[in-house]
């Protein structure tokens, strides 16, 4: 399955629109949570989570709904409701399966998303079953696209190819809207890769060194930006923000600079993902075995010395793209035991020494080898013992 989400061209009243449909998706979500945690006092009634929510959402389109006073909310597409309680029981599924935290209120600032899909095919005959694939719809090439329940809206970018999907996500980022939809399609993976085995050791000073001496940083810019946020937060410190438990509402100035500071950390969010992307794929494309590091990042994160460079550098987010690229591009990832002396050994003779993080040159004293600390450590990684490495 492969997606593709491209950024939505919107007028004012297109905006309006987003918005609204959002923020029906938001109060069905935490009208759902909030039934759903309270029946838990019913102790005489069994029934599973997913009931409940069946027989909530029963009461929502059936009373709720039909209140004069939720009339607004027929004016967005049945769907939108289906799918948030559908992620509420998505939701209460992870929790219960230790997969994930308990859900929390949905809350208006942390962002506006919403999901519509096609819910019926077309029947040529009564009684009969509709075509196949009738319940998608179809996107033509172009910077148009037409929505399930909801006007045809402009891209900035172009969908250069005829394609079909069910369901579409959209979603906020800043000022800028998005929408992404899934596609039936596989990537046909290189049967042929140059490398065929690469050790890549991630670190602070450079983002990731591989035994084949390609070196990848982190550009400046990011730097830059970071510069510039701490100037842009430090310039509006005094700006009244607003407080909604004593019901103080912030200031127009204050909402301008609210949206200049979500530009700013989503500029900085696009840079780190962008080098981390390609990084990856060129990664992915060149090598058939791809050892990483088994690094423990909440760890590193807890020391306020490496957090900040660590955050930065994507340490996961860089694992995580090479384990799901491994159908795309036909690798195979390893994770190398994070106890493995891959800094401290010499990868010419096997001598194992100290080493602190402010040296970053590798001076071997058993045989005399000098080499850069991470590239060093890199071979290692790529030379490890089987004993030492697991599948991602």
């Amino acid at each position: 399955m492969l997606a593709i989400k491209r950024e939505l061209k919107l007028n004012n009243v297109e905006t309006s629109l987003m918005r609204g449909n959002a923020g029906f998706k938001r109060w069905v979500y935490n009208f759902g949570l909030e039934l759903l945690t309270a029946s838990w006092s019913f102790e005489h009634i069994k029934a599973s989570d997913s009931k409940r929510l069946d027989a909530i959402k029963k009461v929502f389109t059936q009373g709720t709904m039909q209140r004069p006073e939720y009339a607004w909310m027929k004016l967005y597409p049945s769907t939108v409701y289906q799918s948030a309680f559908m992620d509420l029981k998505n939701a209460f599924f992870r929790w219960r399966k230790n997969l994930g935290e308990f859900p929390k209120k949905k809350l208006k600032k942390k962002g506006d998303s919403f999901t519509i899909y096609k819910t019926a095919g077309i029947y040529l005959e009564k009684g009969k079953p509709p075509l196949p694939f009738t319940n998608r719809v179809v996107i033509n090439a172009g910077k148009i696209i037409k929505l399930p329940g909801l006007k045809e809206l402009r891209l900035k970018e172009r969908v250069d190819f005829i394609c079909s999907s069910q369901t579409f996500t959209v979603s906020r980022t800043a000022d800028k809207w998005f929408v992404a939809f899934m596609l039936d399609a596989e990537k046909i993976p290189p049967i042929i890769h140059p490398i065929e085995k690469l050790g890549i050791d991630l670190g602070v000073k450079v983002l990731a060194t591989c035994s084949d001496g390609t070196f990848y940083d982190m550009p400046i810019t990011t730097k830059k930006a970071k510069t510039k946020l701490g100037k842009l937060q430090w310039r509006n410190r005094h700006k009244l923000l607003g407080n909604k438990k004593l019901k103080i509402r912030a200031s127009n100035n204050a909402r301008i600079y609210y949206t200049q500071l979500a530009r700013q950390h989503a500029y900085i969010a696009n840079i780190r993902q962008d080098t981390s992307q390609k990084m990856t794929t060129d990664i992915s494309r060149k090598a058939a075995v791809i050892r990483i590091e088994d690094l423990n990042v909440s760890g590193m994160i807890a020391n306020h010395k490496l957090a900040s460079a660590v955050s930065n550098n994507c340490f996961y987010e860089i694992r995580r793209q090479l384990t799901y690229k491994q159908s795309h591009y036909g690798t195979k990832v390893e994770l190398v035991d994070r106890w493995y002396p891959s800094s401290k050994m010499c990868s010419k003779c096997g001598h194992i020494q100290p080493m602190g993080l402010s040296e970053r040159v590798y001076n071997c004293g058993g045989c005399g080898n000098i080499q850069d600390r991470d590239e060093n450590a890199s071979i290692n990684l790529r030379d490890a013992p089987l004993i030492k490495v697991r599948l991602a």
